[in-house]
């Protein structure tokens, strides 16, 4: 899966434990103007590196996996939790941008 929007807010890493590190961040996805969507991903282990090259406000595409997990607590209560975890980010929308992929850039060399 992906999305596209602007990066809103971006998290420190953090180290959740000694080997296991994750970082948050926040991308503001606007569908409907007058409705915009804050959907929170996370980059976890080397994956976090991926932000570096990042400044919130850019245009960004996220690719991400959809991760859910049940978990029960020690009551016995089951609690279902949702991640989006992202894997591979691009700066600006670059899917469709290759020149020859756009079908006004073949040129047409029919004699007629």
């Amino acid at each position: 899966m992906h999305i596209t929007g602007r990066l809103f807010e971006i998290s420190p890493p953090q180290q959740v434990s000694e080997s296991f590190k994750k970082r948050n961040f926040v991308v503001e996805y606007v569908e409907n103007p007058q409705y915009p969507e804050y959907i929170s991903f996370e980059l976890i282990q080397d994956k976090c590196d991926l932000l570096d090259g990042f400044m919130e406000k850019e245009e960004i595409t996220v690719h991400f996996n959809l991760r859910g997990r049940k978990w029960t607590n020690p009551e016995g209560v089951v609690k279902y939790f949702n991640a989006l975890q992202a894997w591979r980010l691009e700066k600006g929308n670059q899917l469709n941008e290759s020149p020859a992929a756009s079908p006004s850039n073949v040129e047409d060399d029919l004699p007629f």
